[in-house]
């Protein structure tokens, strides 16, 4: 076991000079990309590397302890009994740092701190499950408030019945992955819509996908692969819309990702956004090749919007929340509807941990 941590805390210390070394570099300072991509890992390994250093000081003290207690010549009873509680203690702090560093390298995502992309489309149900859709935006950008994060709307294809056939937004903030990407599923609702008339349940889907944000130097997407079409924007929007080409659709043609971007005023903000989101998606699709692992997972994180398909629901009538994943169930649904997730996000995130633990011991 101390041969392990030793070799941990040996590519801690290791990884955290490289990177200090980066954001000194004249070259990194000056592409902003780089330094970005750099800093997001030296503060995402910054807590680890405060421990490497306890870690280390809690080996001198202790072996300090034992070679005065080793030493020739006599100490009397009351400095034996010190040193041998400052071994003891020593000792101790070894174990419990031990067990930090190796919790924190173990539940590390090298996609965490990162900010996210938010995709939510309406599943089975028609004009509800668009109806639902806008609910959980409403949820998860509540949640992202309450986090301190802030939020940006990139995309919106309303419905005509006031909800979303697909809406996607940014959550920008340290941490935004980690906390959104237990999101990432089949969300499905049983309640009674507004339009039925003789009062049954009803139960419908969507999807959400939590994607992480990838930097330029992640992701280089060639000019020459993008189809690029210009259209007039349609539906609300600024003065500009429906009288200015400013909407954006980028066909992506070696993966064959379709982008579609419009609420924007103008052509140049609407391109950006349209590769915000492409760029997104690709190291997504990267990720997957990857890790096959993560490849299974995203091909079942959204599914494919059926009703039997679901990571959470929400039943109104039952004021009940479930999470298929856990079996945790709540009966606040107005509060976790209006973005009380913690109770989710950290249940799910302990099961996460503990999974990988149970992994690492099998292994």
């Amino acid at each position: 076991m101390a041969d392990v941590i030793d070799k941990l805390i040996d590519e801690i210390e290791r990884s955290y000079a490289e990177l200090n070394g980066q954001l000194s570099d004249p070259e990194v300072l000056a592409d902003r990309g780089r330094y970005a991509v750099a800093a997001r890992r030296h503060a995402g390994l910054a807590e680890a590397h405060a421990l490497a250093l306890q870690y280390r000081e809690a080996e001198r003290a202790a072996a300090d302890a034992e070679e005065m207690l080793g030493a020739d010549g006599e100490a009397d009873d009351e400095m034996r009994a010190y040193l041998q509680q400052e071994l003891y203690e020593s000792r101790r702090k070894i174990d419990e740092l031990a067990e930090e560093i190796r919790m924190q390298m173990l539940t590390r995502d090298p996609n965490d701190a990162k900010d996210v992309i938010i995709e939510i489309r309406a599943g089975a149900g028609g004009d509800e499950a668009a109806l639902f859709a806008g609910d959980l935006y409403r949820m998860l950008s509540r949640y992202a408030e309450k986090k301190g994060y802030a939020t940006e709307l990139l995309t919106v294809s309303e419905s005509e019945s006031g909800g979303y056939k697909e809406i996607i937004f940014e959550v920008r903030g340290r941490g935004a992955f980690s906390t959104f990407k237990y999101e990432g599923g089949v969300h499905r609702v049983q309640r009674v819509p507004v339009t039925e008339s003789q009062g049954r349940l009803h139960t419908s889907t969507a999807t959400v996908a939590v994607l992480p944000e990838a930097e330029d130097v992640e992701v280089q997407i060639d000019p020459n692969e993008l189809r690029i079409d210009i259209f007039r924007s349609s539906g609300p929007g600024g003065q500009s819309v429906n009288t200015t080409d400013s909407a954006v659709r980028i066909t992506h043609l070696p993966s064959g990702l379709v982008v579609s971007c419009q609420d924007e005023k103008s052509q140049l903000q609407n391109k950006e956004q349209a590769l915000r989101i492409l760029r997104a998606r690709l190291f997504d699709m990267a990720q997957a090749e990857q890790d096959k692992e993560v490849a299974a997972a995203r091909r079942g994180m959204v599914g494919t919007g059926d009703r039997s398909q679901k990571i959470r629901t929400y039943n109104y009538p039952q004021n009940r929340v479930t999470d298929g994943r856990i079996g945790l169930t709540s009966h606040r649904l107005a509060a976790i509807l209006e973005g009380d997730l913690d109770e989710f996000t950290e249940a799910l995130a302990a099961e996460a941990r503990r999974k990988q633990l149970a992994s690492v011991a099998y292994e």
